[in-house]
């Protein structure tokens, strides 16, 4: 593009991390105009809509693949593996089975809700299942299932694995954000009628109360500052993982498309395919080692800065006049919401599961480590791990589910 005003990609990489500290600066401001401002307006939708107004009025270029290329294939499986680093099976599973079958009930609303919405909004709107090119409504959907079963990592897996369209991306991006925070405000509204929901159902809380008790423990024993050789080690275990996953992904993808050429449409000739999962199955053999102990100086919170610097790659490439064109794409995501959110209220009830449970289960899946510890501290501030606990289990199962929820959505295409 010859008018865009910026063209040099570290330019524009300092201009997009320029964004993000602005965002993130201003979201945790005490002062009230910006409270007031991030009440309504979620920080992670700025981390993508203004990359997108940059690319709009011709700032940066958008065409220009090279920032996300690198985001990707080296800040994104990186992220991964220091995301899956904290999961803690030990601790999932001292919640109980009530809170990892609401976790798993969220998963299935958002698999089986991906095909009954677009089954039923396309007998009002037909052309939603026309077309098998980038730009087709059942590609874009499989980017929202991967970040709502896990996270920004997840969605961009499918993002590659599928091969979806810009412009169709844009809008299913919109969809996830403001659909998804939606929801959330709907589950903050529930929490002060916690103890009557409770009550009504004849919920046990006593094992959440003995979690609150540890979890409160655990923070105050283990959490430290980072020296510079606890951040040099995380990023050697990120990293090293993603160089061997990337290996593996040399070797695995050619093979695959050598001896079995039918199962290319099951992804297994995608080298990116074959990445995410090396890199996902990596962090989950590392959290049963000692790296695991890497959380305690802040491996997530490492691995969160790579995704939000990919998320703001992603956004320079958005096409913002998608979201008022197509309007009934939010319709197919309210109905996918509404899917989800009566599959957890039905399991909730058949098992009395308290509302904590249902509440963080789903948002774990639908929002994942960035608004999942929300909703828990809003019942008990020491609480707040839990929710990036099945959070980090969504990273785990984001890109192995949202793969499979696409693989139902291109036969209900075909």
């Amino acid at each position: 593009m010859s008018d865009v005003l910026i063209t040099n990609p570290a330019s524009v990489l300092g201009l997009l991390m320029v964004v993000l500290g602005a965002v993130f600066y201003t979201s945790t401001s005490p002062h009230p105009f910006w409270r007031r401002f991030y009440r309504y307006i979620p920080a992670l939708l700025l981390c993508y809509f203004i990359p997108s107004l940059l690319n709009t009025f011709g700032i940066i270029d958008g065409e220009d693949k090279s920032l996300y290329y690198v985001a990707s294939r080296f800040l994104l499986p990186t992220a991964l593996v220091l995301l899956t680093l904290n999961l803690d099976l030990k601790a999932i599973a001292s919640l109980g089975p009530k809170a990892v079958i609401m976790f798993l009930a969220g998963t299935l609303g958002i698999v089986l809700g991906a095909p009954v919405a677009l089954l039923l909004v396309s007998a009002l709107f037909p052309e939603l299942l026309s077309g098998q090119g980038p730009e087709a409504v059942w590609r874009g959907m499989t980017t929202v299932a991967g970040s709502w079963i896990g996270g920004g990592a997840n969605q961009t897996a499918m993002k590659e694995i599928y091969g979806v369209g810009d412009t169709i991306f844009s809008a299913m991006v919109a969809v996830d954000v403001l659909v998804a925070n939606a929801w959330m405000a709907v589950l903050l509204i529930l929490v002060p009628r916690a103890n009557r929901w409770d009550s009504k159902l004849g919920a046990d809380t006593t094992a959440l109360e003995a979690l609150r008790r540890q979890m409160a423990a655990w923070q105050e024993e283990h959490a430290k500052i980072p020296l510079l050789r606890d951040l040099m080690v995380i990023l050697a275990v990120g990293f090293g993982a993603t160089g061997l996953a990337h290996y593996g992904a040399d070797w695995l993808a050619p093979w695959f498309a050598s001896h079995f050429p039918e199962l290319e449409k099951y992804s297994l000739h995608s080298g990116f395919f074959w990445l995410m999962v090396l890199a996902t199955t990596l962090g989950v053999l590392l959290s049963l080692t000692r790296a695991h102990r890497l959380e305690a100086v802040g491996a997530s919170r490492v691995g969160s800065a790579g995704i939000y610097v990919l998320v703001a790659t992603i956004g320079m490439h958005m096409d913002i006049s998608a979201l008022l064109e197509t309007p009934v794409y939010f319709l197919l995501g309210a109905v996918w919401m509404l899917v989800h959110a009566a599959i957890m209220l039905l399991v909730a009830r058949l098992i009395r599961a308290p509302l904590f449970y249902m509440a963080v289960g789903s948002q774990a899946n639908v929002g994942g480590a960035a608004s999942a510890p929300v909703v828990a501290a809003a019942f008990h501030p020491a609480l707040a791990p839990v929710g990036v606990l099945l959070a980090v289990l969504g990273y785990v199962l984001g890109t192995y589910m949202a793969w499979f929820c696409g693989q139902i959505l291109q036969a209900l295409a075909q």
